[in-house]
């Protein structure tokens, strides 16, 4: 029989996962700077690539992989910098864009591009792996089959967080047209998000 989490291990679970997703972290920041700046569709469409990163993490710790790299000074560094240098090159690379001087009406974004985009930032992001090392473990039964245990309740982390992302997301684009009226703004706050949460991945540190 599989073993799943009981259902008292399960809501403790959901109500802790609830309140750390109300956090806004580096994956809320970089929907939010992108439903702000192209709307809506393009902030679902970056949360969704945000959690088929989050899915790749939890293929990696239900096969134990994720211990791996936290055990790994090399492997977690080599994680963390290359995570670092991808959002520091979207950050500049966001500064250095000139903008037009007349306000054209916005063109739609490139949805694959920023789907992809959204897929790297959270699997290069070691945060998301200690997460599910650190966290998972302590709503795990290990007298019973762990890694259907570790599938269920990432599965259920997933589920939860597509929601509280997608209310960020549509939250943000609400605003999105009262900021394009300000591009500069826009453009070095966005900027300046990616080159922090850059920044932020780098000091990462092993648990």
């Amino acid at each position: 029989m599989v073993a799943v989490p009981d259902s008292h291990a399960l809501l403790l679970f959901a109500t802790a996962a609830v309140a750390l997703l109300l956090v806004p972290g580096p994956a809320v920041l970089y929907i939010v700077a992108q439903s702000a700046e192209h709307g809506r569709r393009a902030g679902l469409v970056s949360v969704a690539g945000v959690h088929l990163g989050t899915l790749v993490h939890l293929a990696a710790a239900t096969v134990g992989l994720s211990a791996i790299i936290v055990s790994s000074a090399v492997a977690f560094s080599g994680v963390k910098y290359a995570g670092a240098a991808y959002l520091v090159y979207l950050g500049v690379r966001r500064l250095l864009t000139r903008e037009p001087r007349e306000l054209l009406p916005p063109r739609d974004a490139p949805l694959a591009g920023l789907f992809r985009q959204g897929v790297v930032v959270n699997v290069l992001n070691p945060k998301t792996a200690l997460f599910f090392l650190a966290f998972l473990p302590q709503f795990v039964d290990p007298d019973r089959t762990v890694w259907t245990q570790v599938l269920v309740l990432g599965l259920t982390f997933v589920v939860l967080g597509f929601v509280s992302d997608g209310l960020y997301a549509l939250s943000a684009g609400t605003l999105a047209r009262w900021l394009r009226r300000r591009r500069a703004v826009l453009r070095y706050a966005s900027g300046s998000v990616f080159v922090g949460l850059g920044l932020s991945a780098a000091l990462a540190k092993r648990a």
